[in-house]
This record gives structure tokens, sequence and C-alpha cells, in this order.
């Protein structure tokens, strides 16, 4: 599980995580039962405080998209049949992303081919 989190952002880091992983369960990209890193080592990983990642299992749990087993960990749950409308429209969160990505090369002074070519790049390295 590729998690990526970026502290500069408005949207808190705990929500950062909270939205790709159920990205990655609607997507597929994660299957029902996958166990998760525990919260210490993820947020080692991340380089985060091990409340910023409870507080974003806390919210996955909460949503039914894990479960925490104890010492055992915590799993990636069946995804519930009747999903929220803002989870289930994948199409408008990458148009979202590809906005903030356009946005930053943008900002960056990057041409079009670049910018494409560095999302190339990125994709086929993760």
């Amino acid at each position: 599980m590729k998690l990526r989190v970026d502290s500069t952002l408005a949207l808190p880091v705990y929500e950062q995580i909270r939205e790709q992983v159920v990205r990655m369960v609607l997507a597929g990209t994660i299957e029902p039962g996958t166990r998760l890193p525990t919260i210490r080592q993820l947020a080692n990983d991340l380089q985060l405080a091990k409340g910023t990642v409870a507080k974003a299992y806390a919210l996955l749990e909460e949503a039914k998209i894990l479960e925490t087993r104890g010492h055992r960990g915590s799993f990636i749950l069946t995804p519930p049949k009747e999903r929220p409308v803002e989870e289930l429209d994948l199409g408008t969160a990458l148009a979202d992303s590809a906005e903030m990505y356009v946005i930053a090369a943008k900002q960056l002074g990057v041409d079009l081919d670049s910018a494409v070519s560095e999302l190339r790049r990125v994709w086929d390295r993760l």
C-alpha cells in the first residue's frame, strides 16, 4: 500500500490518508481481508505522529472500510453495497487531483509536455 501525504496542503494529513485508502478500496487496489500496517508502522513510514494515523484509521473504521481486530491488526472490509455518493464519484476525485497537479505545474512554469512526462514517470515508478 503506497500512501503519500503532504503537510503543506489545506487538507489535514489524517484526511489525506483516509481518502487515499478509500480510493484504493473502491478501485480494488486493496482487496477485502488485506491487513493494513500497524498505526505505529505507518506513522513511522510516513514520519507522522501515531495519533494522526490513529485518527485516519478510526474514521475508516467508522465508515466500515476497515476493522480493527485488537493485536491481530486492522483489516480491509468488503465495501458496503450502499456507499456515499462522494466516495463513489471517483471521476470527480480524479479530476480534482488532476486540477491540483496542473495548478502546481503551471505555478512552477512547467509546460504540458514536461508535466505529462513527469506524470508518466511517476505512474511507472508507483
